[in-house]
């Protein structure tokens, strides 16, 4: 059933699937066994020594996750190939991830997976009111909305024994988008906020937080103040920011101070807007 597999190591297995469905079932004797697809993230934490995964699946092989349609994203797609795609928030937010050689192996599956609050391809997700598309043997294929899948810091719906197999993305995603984000530079670094905007033609706008609460989040109360807007004066823009900065719910760590955090999400967020308008 696997065409491959390898000891290395004298401590790792791995297991090189050809189709998700074999990679599912891997999983499904396997429940424990670390997925690995670009490993920029992965990699990281092995060698801090934060993970020892004695069993690997590695997914690079398996071309039905690099699909990319107009709705539907494969989670084997890369952050060079995102840099690419139709949906220009998604590019913009894609080429602040780390280098050209992280943006080459880093996939947005492991951005998903990772599930960190300041995932850089995670707030269009969000702003787009994705679906996180995963499969597993004992649940089948479940289609997951965002907000329902990540569920804390770095934790995911994901069951054990599942994979992300994509992203499935409404059949109408407004083109009136764009990211941004705050870092000590301006790209490879990890964002200390980031935001994505969409603007429809009815004046519907959703707004996506990163980096200012346990999980990517949505601005709800400053989308509704904002859609009701169809041509928003300078007034409605600073009401506009100040209520992305008040649901915004950010920490002080080592990166940032929680009230810089909540004045400068809502200085982007509104920025993105006049870009849009």
């Amino acid at each position: 059933m696997i065409p491959d597999s390898a000891r290395l190591a004298d401590a790792v297995q791995i297991f090189s699937p050809t189709t998700v469905d074999e990679a599912v079932d891997v999983l499904a004797e396997r429940p424990d066994a670390t997925c690995l697809a670009g490993g920029t993230d992965l990699m990281v934490e092995i060698n801090f020594g934060l993970r020892r995964p004695r069993e690997i699946v590695a997914l690079r092989r398996i071309e039905e996750l690099v699909t990319m349609t107009p709705t539907w994203i494969g989670a084997g797609v890369t952050h060079a190939r995102l840099e690419q795609s139709p949906w220009p928030a998604l590019s913009e937010a894609a080429h602040t991830v780390g280098s050209p050689q992280i943006r080459n192996m880093g996939t947005i599956g492991g951005n998903i997976a990772t599930a960190s609050p300041a995932g850089d391809t995670l707030p269009f997700l969000a702003a787009a009111d994705a679906l996180i598309v995963t499969r597993s043997k004992r649940f089948g294929r479940r289609e997951i909305p965002w907000d329902d899948f990540f569920i804390g810091v770095k934790k995911t719906a994901l069951e054990p024994g599942g994979i992300i197999e994509g992203v499935r993305l409404p059949e109408e995603v407004s083109l009136r988008q764009g990211f941004s984000k705050v870092g000590p530079r301006s790209a490879m670094v990890i964002a200390i906020v980031s935001a994505c905007v969409l603007r429809y033609a009815d004046g519907r706008t959703n707004v996506a937080l990163g980096a200012v609460a346990p999980t990517v989040m949505r601005a709800r109360r400053a989308e509704e103040m904002i859609s009701a807007e169809p041509n928003p004066s300078a007034a409605a823009l600073t009401e506009f920011q100040r209520l992305v900065s008040e649901e915004a719910r950010p920490i002080t760590d080592h990166r940032s101070t929680e009230r810089y955090r909540r004045h400068a999400v809502g200085v982007v967020a509104r920025r993105i807007l006049e870009r849009l308008l």
